[in-house]
């Protein structure tokens, strides 16, 4: 076993980062008209500085800007898009922690018009990146092309643009398949798809729901499977594609429960990318059977080290847990990482920056002792 010197690394991390107080009182000045958009973004160059320095301090081998200039891991990626248009939603989702629910109406969408990649989205975003990455290899984390579908249905489609949804997802998957190309030609060799419908269509409460709205639950996780294949078949040689699975992260709640069986064999044996970043932290996400159906060359990173609370795991622990796992796959085939990012949207997790990032110490200090 050797550490990995293409992604996904032994010790990685998803992507998003707990805002700094002074980036969130800047936006708060900024909606209220106190700041422009140029002063903003001075705010977030010099956040995102510190972030990508403290990262590399820490020893991590990817870098992002920590989300910094979103409002949503998703959401700011979806509405620049060509045909998608912000939409009004009063739909609410229930989201659950250990204290009981809390309700989030997140930003709705609405596909208006053919789907279409009108710019190159988040270019400037990684390129700034990529000039204060020294030591490690920037990362730019995308949602997946599940995501312009899974929350509103076909619902959210505008039939009289697509009357039927072979066409629409053409469209999606083209537009995605043009930003896969345009941001590995701006130098991008790590890219990710963030993905819940993959993990919460292992839920058979959320199946329920999508079968109600008139979906095939049973079979859409392989439809999404086939369009983000479609997206990636051009991708170019030497770019590293992984992507990761979330059963919903906001202010340390989730949405879906249950183990990955539901998907587990096509999700790894049909699913493109070279990595899979999947939750376990805890038992919501079930056992490391699933694991069985990982075939050589595909690795997963175990997210064994919780971004919802503060408390620092043991080493002793994570080591035992991916001896665990490694039942069922080859350890040369697992690496390790938060089971999620820090901060999914502007309100971040219920923990400390400082635990922050002594738990991506850990990662990194836990996983070199394993492969190192």
């Amino acid at each position: 076993m050797a550490l990995r010197d293409t992604p996904p690394f032994r010790g990685d991390h998803v992507g998003s980062l707990l805002r700094p107080s002074v980036l969130l009182e800047a936006r708060e000045k900024f909606a209220a008209g106190a700041i422009d958009a140029d002063e903003l973004r001075g705010v977030e160059d010099t956040a995102i500085a510190e972030v990508v320095r403290k990262q590399e301090e820490v020893g991590l081998r990817s870098v992002t800007d920590g989300e910094f200039r979103r409002a949503s891991w998703h959401m700011d990626f979806i509405y620049q898009l060509g045909g998608v248009e912000k939409a009004q939603d009063n739909m609410a989702i229930e989201f659950r922690n250990e204290s009981g629910t809390l309700q989030f109406t997140p930003a709705a969408l609405r596909v208006a018009g053919p789907v279409r990649l009108e710019h190159t989205i988040f270019e400037p975003d990684f390129q700034a990146v990529r000039s204060l990455a020294t030591s490690a290899l920037p990362k730019l984390t995308i949602p997946s092309p599940s995501m312009v579908h899974y929350r509103g249905g076909r619902a959210s489609i505008d039939p009289g643009v697509y009357a039927d949804d072979d066409a629409f997802w053409t469209d999606v998957s083209a537009a995605y398949a043009e930003q896969v190309r345009r941001i590995a030609e701006a130098g991008c060799r790590y890219l990710q798809f963030d993905d819940t419908s993959l993990a919460y269509l292992n839920d058979p409460k959320q199946r329920e729901q999508i079968a109600a709205r008139g979906d095939d639950a049973e079979h859409l996780h392989e439809r999404y499977i086939r369009q983000i294949n479609a997206a990636l078949r051009d991708r170019p040689e030497g770019m590293a594609i992984t992507t990761h699975m979330c059963r919903g992260n906001f202010r340390s709640s989730w949405v879906a429960e249950g183990g990955y069986d539901f998907v587990a064999e096509a999700l790894f044996n049909e699913l493109a990318v070279d990595g899979y970043f999947m939750e376990w932290d805890d038992q919501r996400s079930g056992d490391f059977a699933p694991l069985r159906f990982v075939p050589k060359g595909k690795f997963v990173v175990l997210g064994l080290v919780t971004t919802k609370r503060g408390e620092l795991e043991s080493k002793d622990d994570l080591k035992r847990r991916v001896e665990e796992a490694s039942r069922y796959v080859d350890i040369d085939q697992l690496c390790l990482s938060p089971q999620c990012g820090f901060s999914s949207t502007v309100n971040g997790n219920a923990l400390t920056a400082e635990e922050q990032w002594a738990k991506l110490r850990l990662v990194v200090e836990t996983a070199t002792e394993i492969w190192g």
